[in-house]
């Protein structure tokens, strides 16, 4: 039995001079295998491209993600691991890519949607819709040992104790003051306003800041390294 991907366009790298936009696409954006690999494909690119540069990941529609893909993972339950072990993947690739990455967290990021947020190194949201949450709690799905890393590596201690155990759904207001996000903005300066942030720092990519990330998030990638 096979389970195809969701409807909504497939995950798309433009540029727009010195800055990559990835769009993951105007669907649910869940991390079907397909998806990911599409994903990781992008990030393998804006890795290999030289000069200076920065990524500014965002979605169109109501989702920026949301999560792991369960009706595709119901249907490959043997698979179970290696699926697990490939999302963390691309967390790690992303928390480690040696340019600056800014999301611009259009609508819902739920569980490793999240999570992926998380992984970027700026957050911009939409101020008066989209909810960005942790559910794993309501789902009876614990955080792998890498999850828990990565969360823990980038939230304050108060904010990821309660994003975890209570599953809150942070508006983008609410992620704001809570250290979730950077800035949360109208609708429409989303976008614009994580491509202007990315561009602001095009000039700090390479092997020194991806030395700087490694070490900085040591421990985060090393959990991400070897799921469990």
């Amino acid at each position: 039995m096979t389970t195809a991907p969701q409807a909504g366009s497939a995950p798309r790298l433009d540029r727009d001079g010195e800055v990559f936009v990835l769009n993951l696409g105007d669907g649910e954006n869940r991390f079907h295998p397909d998806w990911v690999g599409a994903v990781d494909a992008a990030l393998a690119e804006v890795e290999a491209a030289e000069g200076q540069r920065a990524l500014v990941t965002t979605a169109t529609g109501k989702f920026f993600s949301n999560g792991l893909d369960l009706d595709w993972l119901g249907a490959h339950a043997e698979q179970h691991d290696a699926y697990i072990a490939d999302a963390e993947r691309l967390f790690a690739r992303l928390l480690a890519l040696p340019v600056i990455t800014v999301v611009a967290i259009q609508g819902h990021a739920f569980a490793a949607g999240a999570m992926l947020t998380l992984s970027h190194d700026f957050r911009v949201m939409r101020a008066d819709r989209g909810f960005w949450c942790l559910p794993e709690i309501d789902i009876d799905m614990p955080f792998t040992h890498g999850m828990n890393a990565l969360i823990t590596a980038r939230l304050t201690p108060q904010t990821a104790h309660e994003a975890m155990l209570t599953g809150r759904r942070y508006g983008g207001a609410d992620a704001h003051g809570a250290g979730i996000v950077d800035h949360a903005v109208p609708e429409l300066e989303v976008l614009p306003a994580a491509i202007e942030l990315a561009r602001a720092n095009t000039s700090k990519a390479g092997t020194t800041l991806a030395t700087i990330k490694t070490r900085l998030y040591e421990d985060a990638l090393s959990e991400l390294a070897t799921p469990r």
